[in-house]
């Protein structure tokens, strides 16, 4: 028992030494830089978005259900498939004519084929132009009128959903850009086609449903697909434009540091803005093209972690020998 105490004091004692020397240890090193440099306004295009989410879904999503229940028994068109209002979609037996197919196949072929002949099939007819994007049985299978066949999509949209801050800049016609988790090499152009009257809560958030329309629809794009939408709330092509870093807010109004021509002095110029995003804003007047514009920004080194190299049982500002 002696032997077990001896044995932790010597322990804690360790732990007590190592936790009292490791501040000498380790210095965190944290210089902030400054970036100085002078730029002149360039001409370029500046986009204002709203960024959100939302889901590739059927615009108008249609069940085919038999009329009858029955057996189903040849399914014409498979998912991806187009279809026009009219085609025959599915052949299906009702029940009393599967159960008769069923005896007449005992007595033989021809019993069969007359049958078939007298006794129709029942069509199921495509009722709107669309694609095929469910095929939930095959033939052979038995179904009631409660089952879906076939579920037609007239086309696929994307369903985003905007925070209510952002839906009063949403109006409808306005441009998209549509891209999918799964292909975001791939950019689709859209237009706003309707927004939600009523509203839903979403993790505590007050959000608006808004229907994207793309204008052409790629063959990747598959129903519940995940996708990043950029609305264009506000555009200007071919303007004079500055980072926001040489823009500086003040009471009066908007300023830059320009460098003078002559005496090659920095001073202070009033300017008017237009649109800016989170990289550059547009400049409306106070500014010429070969004007020399300062811009100032600061950066932090990441901390490290230097040892001082001596022993970790040592005090402070010794070395061990």
């Amino acid at each position: 028992m002696n032997r077990k105490i001896f044995r932790m004091v010597i322990i804690l004692a360790v732990l007590a030494g190592a936790a009292f020397f490791m501040p000498g240890l380790l210095k965190e090193d944290s210089s902030k830089y400054e970036k100085t440099e002078f730029i002149k306004p360039f001409y370029g295009d500046i986009i204002i978005f709203v960024s959100t989410t939302g889901v590739v879904e059927p615009q108008n999503r249609l069940e085919i259900k038999p009329p009858i229940a029955g057996r189903v028994d040849d399914i014409i068109v498979k998912e991806g498939q187009s279809v026009k209002t009219g085609d025959i979609l599915a052949l299906m037996s009702s029940t009393e004519r599967a159960a008769l197919l069923d005896s007449a196949r005992l007595k033989g072929e021809k019993e069969v084929e007359y049958w078939q002949e007298v006794y129709k099939s029942a069509p199921l007819i495509a009722p709107i132009d669309g694609d095929v994007i469910v095929r939930s049985v095959e033939p052979g299978q038995t179904v009631t009128t409660g089952d879906a066949v076939l579920v037609l999509s007239d086309r696929l949209i994307v369903k985003a959903d905007v925070d209510e801050t952002d839906v009063g800049k949403v109006k409808l016609g306005q441009k998209a850009v549509v891209s999918l988790d799964a292909y975001p090499e791939i950019t689709v152009n859209a237009v706003v086609d309707h927004i939600s009257y009523e509203s839903k809560l979403v993790n505590n958030v007050t959000i608006y449903e808004v229907d994207i329309l793309p204008e052409s629809i790629p063959d990747v794009f598959r129903s519940g697909m995940s996708a990043n939408v950029d609305v264009v709330v506000n555009e200007r092509r071919n303007v004079m434009l500055l980072p926001v870093e040489a823009v500086t807010a003040e009471n009066s109004g908007k300023t830059v540091k320009v460098k003078d021509r002559e005496t090659e002095t920095v001073k202070t110029v009033s300017i008017m803005t237009g649109l800016e995003n989170s990289e550059n804003a547009e400049i409306l007047s106070g500014l010429r093209d070969d004007d020399m514009v300062l811009i100032q920004s600061s950066f932090y080194r990441a901390p490290q972690k230097k040892s001082t190299g001596g022993s970790p049982f040592m005090p402070p500002g010794r070395k061990s020998k």
